[in-house]
Formats: C-alpha cells, structure tokens, sequence
C-alpha cells in the first residue's frame, strides 16, 4: 500500500536523482506533458517540451550535489492529486570558480495518471537571502 509519505518521496528521489544525472530523458516519465512550471530561470514554462528546453537544459549542467531535504518534506493528498513542498540544497559556480551554496525549494502538484503519479505543477525558486540586520514590520 502505498501512502502519501511513500509517494512524495519516491517521485522527490527520482527527480533528484535525473538532476544529478542530468538526465532530461528520464524525468520526462515523472511529469505530464500538460505541465505548467515556474523555475529560478524560466519565468513560466507551459508543457513539458518547455520545462526541460526553458528551466532545466540552463540549471542542472551547472550545479552539483542537488539534495531534497525530505527531513523538512510537507505532502497532503486530495482526491487523486498530492503537492508536496520541500527546500533543496546545491552548489553553484561563483565568478571566481569557488563553489557556493545554491539553496532552494520546490512546490509541486502531482496527480495519478493511469498507475503514475504526475507532476502537473512544479514551481522551482531559489531560497530567499536573509540578512541578520534586516529588520522585519507588520
């Protein structure tokens, strides 16, 4: 039986697992063709074709160790859909070819298809900067 933990997980460590491999072809069988994505370089991708030639053909050569931190996985199911959010880490380039930290978070909405859970939605986004002295009002 498969519970909503089991899936939120299982397509989290596929998806990880192409974007280490930087392999396009494969994570093609985790998202529907009708996919709509937002990512930390396409503004919006609309289809599948889109996602991969518009957000992840400019991201995924360029960073290294890409890590789900499923130990602050969140994943509710509704009917035959489940969205999970999860933050991500990475490392990234910096002018000087040093290595940086390139954390983030996804949102994504999956839905059952045939005996597949989809992504339908995804929204990629870099995590935000906060500085200590930044003052916070309500």
């Amino acid at each position: 039986m498969e519970t909503d933990e089991t899936i939120a997980r299982a397509w989290l460590g596929e998806m990880q697992a192409c974007v280490r491999a930087v392999d396009f072809e494969r994570c093609r069988a985790i998202f529907a063709r009708d996919v709509v994505g937002f990512g930390t370089k396409a503004a919006i991708a609309v289809g599948l074709d889109s996602l991969e030639r518009d957000q992840w053909r400019h991201i995924w050569g360029s960073i290294r160790n890409f890590t789900f931190r499923s130990d602050a996985l969140y994943f509710k199911r509704y009917g035959d859909g489940l969205w999970l959010a999860c933050p991500w880490s990475s490392e990234a380039p910096a002018p000087d070819g040093t290595w940086r930290n390139r954390p983030g978070r996804i949102t994504a909405v999956l839905e059952r298809r045939g005996d597949k859970w989809l992504a339908v939605h995804t929204h990629h986004s870099l995590a935000p900067v906060v500085s200590e002295s930044r003052e916070f009002t309500d």
